[in-house]
């Protein structure tokens, strides 16, 4: 029997550290996050109590579902900030304090009583960190946004929906995924520069200014869209619960049970259908089917949302489907799936991960006061996340842990190098060094983050089994073809060419590397010896055949950040369960939670949600990792999990279980938690052309009935109250509509935020990068030029730091490397070989 992980062990990554939090609801998983990570986080909310208490679902005793799940494991302060004494029990916190989570400038002055300059001169050590709609300037910097507004204008909706009609027509909106989705992707960047910020001042004393956009967060985090539009003026389709794609699929990889739920069942290779029909045929069910063409490359990866499904393909998934629909949901035979290579899931509602064994023996879940909460993103082998204590009553206050709790001698140190950004500024994490193993989105995008804070990124691959290169691949022409059209380009078939590789992996050194070779292992070795971190993303166990475990790898370096990230993590039941980003968003229920109501199936998302936050989750724990190495000198291994990372994003759904016994259940558009009528998106005049409308009173929505020019029927007596609204939706949202398909999307939205409404034009990749204003000004891409690609723009890190920013080019100011493009610098400069021993491991096949 496997053994639960026991969290309460060890101490949090950042035990010691003080948050003030003062923000609004959607910035409060920033502060959750970092309590889970050890720091004592004071919330200040006004006498009457933070807006967030008052927000629905409720248990039966009237408190918010909402603030339990994330506000547990924080104080709270009752401060009056209106009354001078508040004020100053205000800058009392700040003066202990090493974070302020915070909104805009406005909120910040008015509470304080300073601006920003003048509190960095009081707090010269503070890190202040502000999570704000569409930040402090700019064209839209005073617009109105709300989750679904982020989702539409960051491009996430037009990924997400249901598959045109047979003409190619969208008669459904596309579709939002609901349960806060814009608040987490901003949270979890925003993190990201909060901890670069933290390891700078570690290392200086130095605080500095943290700013993340919601919208920009969003904006940069959809997948092969971008890329497409920006390398070929390639648009993406939203397909049902599947990867949106430049042409269209005749079919699904996802199937139903003959109880109505569904399964998922993904192929990426020639071999993942060899073992399909193998499966199919152990089962009598595979009908005429005998594997795959022999001609296929058998190493080749289709890209998920960049490689069309032929009629064969096509075929295979109807035949899987034949084999699902002769199965009960719960007798599904996903983990038999599993257990022969295949890349199989359930698409999981929340609640039913609570009783999983493989999360029990994690640790994944913990259980306060009899109540469930998602608890961690992975397992530190000398560290754990935090999860005791419930959200707090108005006013009480949590016993701290001082500054310096752990074993371990605190250590400064200063960078060996200085080098600044193309900004000419000073990068946070100088003279750090990562080994990347990292391949895919879900850890290659993590250390791509990390790099862009300035740490030396070493891409170690060897080409039997290279990271994915294809997807959104460079015009034939070129960059001067590009800027020349509009209509779409033909792309060129080299691996060296691909625009979504060189988007993630960015800033890297690149080295080959066979380390199954006695002299390629020594290569490793001495490479373990002078990094700081080292970062995979394998299958659990390859390190170790590889003989880079853990306890090798700190034989060599004692202090060593070991990142390991895998699906489902290395300890517990399912480590070597095959995942790629919808696997994991299937079985986590995020896949579940995105769509029209039952019977419908659900819409998903249309990219690789969960490959971002793996990412996300992936670079956090380097970060944190650093800095409580920086804190204590201790290194550690930390084992992640993608599918953590989901799970982490449910805490709502799992309470709502737990005291109602209630399953989340799909809304199309409409708000499922937060009052709200209308709540949708509407076609506008053009073709497949939508904007999302919020309103959440009644105050909203007369500013929209006269925006519209009073007309009759939206003087309906159906539509009188939000109450009535809420009741008479299928009628309002035609009512609605009828309008807005009269009004051209971009002046509608304007005249709508002018008025004070929460409204998004629902926007593409095009429209992003072409007609976006507040993206153009908040400088959200930087152009890097890498070998055999040339130079092409590509997204920055959404959190802004005013003293160290972000450069996506990393130290060597380019974009990805080409296969072992760095091999001289990395044996000459770092290792000492000469170049007569470089040249002599070349022609005997070790790099």
């Amino acid at each position: 029997m496997v053994q639960p992980f026991n969290h309460s062990a060890n101490p949090g990554l950042l035990q010691g550290l003080r948050v003030v939090e003062l923000c609004e609801p959607e910035a409060e998983y920033c502060g959750l996050l970092l309590a889970g990570l050890g720091s004592h986080v004071t919330k200040v909310e006004p006498p009457e109590g933070a807006a967030s208490r008052r927000l629905a679902p409720f248990a039966d005793d009237g408190r918010s579902l909402f603030f339990l799940a994330y506000d547990r494991d924080k104080s709270s302060a009752l401060l009056d900030l209106a009354d001078p004494a508040g004020r100053a029990a205000l800058l009392a916190l700040l003066e202990e304090a090493d974070v302020f989570l915070c909104g805009g400038l406005a909120q910040l002055e008015a509470a304080t009583g300073l601006a920003l300059p003048e509190l960095a001169r009081r707090f010269p050590g503070l890190v202040t960190a502000r999570i704000t709609p569409f930040g402090d300037d700019g064209p839209w910097k005073d617009y109105r946004g709300s989750d679904l507004v982020h989702l539409a204008l960051g491009g996430v909706m037009m990924n997400t929906g249901y598959d045109p009609d047979p003409r190619g027509r969208y008669d459904l909106p596309p579709i939002a995924p609901q349960a806060f989705h814009a608040s987490h992707i901003a949270c979890e960047q925003a993190l990201i520069g909060i901890l670069g910020a933290l390891l700078h001042r570690a290392r200086t004393g130095e605080g500095q200014d943290v700013s993340c956009a919601i919208h920009t967060a969003v904006a940069v985090s959809t997948e092969m869209d971008l890329m497409s539009w920006v390398m070929r003026a390639a648009h993406q389709h939203r397909q049902t619960c599947r990867h949106s794609a430049e042409l269209l699929n005749p079919a699904t990889p996802m199937a139903q049970t003959k109880d109505g739920r569904w399964n998922l069942g993904w192929m990426v290779t020639a071999a993942d259908e060899k073992k399909v029909v193998e499966f199919l045929s152990a089962w009598g069910m595979a009908a005429d089917l005998t594997g795959p063409d022999p001609k296929r490359d058998p190493k080749r990866r289709d890209v998920p949302g960049a490689t069309p499904f032929d009629p064969h393909k096509a075929h295979v998934f109807e035949v899987v489907q034949r084999l699902v629909r002769s199965f009960r949901f719960d007798d599904l035979p996903w983990q038999q799936a599993q257990a022969q290579g295949l890349m199989w899931a359930p698409l999981r509602k929340p609640h039913e991960n609570l009783d999983d064994a493989h999360w029990a023996a994690r640790g994944s879940y913990a259980w306060i006061d009899g109540l469930p909460y998602p608890r961690s993103k992975w397992i530190g082998s000398g560290t754990s996340w935090v999860a005791a204590r419930p959200a707090p009553a108005p006013g009480e206050r949590q016993p701290t842990q001082h500054a310096g709790a752990g074993a371990g001698t605190p250590r400064t140190s200063t960078p060996a190098r200085l080098a600044s950004s193309r900004l000419g500024k000073p990068f946070a994490l100088q003279g750090i060094r990562i080994l990347d193993f990292s391949w895919f989105l879900a850890s290659a995008g993590g250390t791509r983050m990390v790099t862009a804070l300035g740490a030396e990124c070493i891409k170690v691959e060897w080409k039997d089994n290279l990271d994915s290169r294809l997807g959104a691949m460079a015009p034939v022409g070129g960059r001067d073809a590009r800027r020349a059209t509009t209509d779409p380009l033909p792309g060129i078939d080299d691996p060296a060419m691909g625009g979504h590789y060189n988007h993630k992996n960015a800033g890297k050194r690149g080295l080959s590397l066979n380390i199954r070779d006695p002299r390629g292992l020594e290569i490793a070795r001495r490479l373990v010896a002078i990094s700081d971190v080292v970062a995979e993303g394998f299958s659990p166990g390859v390190m170790d055949r590889w003989g880079l475990g853990y306890e090798a790898m700190k034989a060599l370096r004692p202090d060593i950040v070991y990142v390991q990230q895998s699906g489902m993590g290395a300890h517990g039941r399912y480590g070597r369960m095959r995942t790629v980003g919808p696997i994991a968003a299937a079985f986590t229920g995020i896949s579940e939670m995105s769509g029209l109501p039952e019977p419908a199936p659900p819409a998903g998302w249309g990219y690789s949600y969960l490959d971002w936050m793996g990412a996300y989750g992936f670079a956090q724990a380097i970060l944190a990792g650093l800095l409580h190495r920086e804190r204590t000198g201790q290194g550690q291994w930390i084992d992640a999990s993608q599918c953590e990372s989901g799970l982490m994003l449910t805490g709502v759904q799992c309470l709502e279980w737990a005291l109602h016994r209630k399953p989340f259940a799909r809304t199309g558009n409409r708000s499922p938690y937060v009052p709200a009528a209308p709540h949708g998106a509407y076609r506008c005049a053009g073709d497949d052309h939508w904007i999302a409308i919020a309103c959440f009173d009644d105050a909203d929505w007369q500013a929209l009935v006269r925006a519209a020019g009073d007309p009759a029927a939206l003087r309906d007596p159906r539509f009188a109250t939000l109450c009535a609204r809420i009741a008479n939706q299928d009628a309002l949202d035609l009512a609605v509509e009828a309008w807005t398909c009269t009004q051209e999307r971009y002046a509608c939205m304007a005249l709508l935020q002018s008025q004070g409404i929460a409204a998004g034009v629902c926007q593409t990749a095009e429209d992003r990068c072409e007609h976006d204003p507040q993206l153009a000004q908040q400088r959200w891409m930087t152009e890097v030029t890498a070998p055999r690609i040339g130079t092409w723009p590509i997204t920055e890190l959404p959190a802004r730091l005013s003293r160290t920013p972000s450069d996506v080019g990393g130290l060597p100011q380019r974009g990805a490397p080409v296969y072992g493009e760095d091999n001289e610098y990395v044996l000459g400069e770092l290792l000492g070989y000469g170049t007569a021993d470089i040249r002599a491991l070349t022609r005997e096949g070790v790099i």
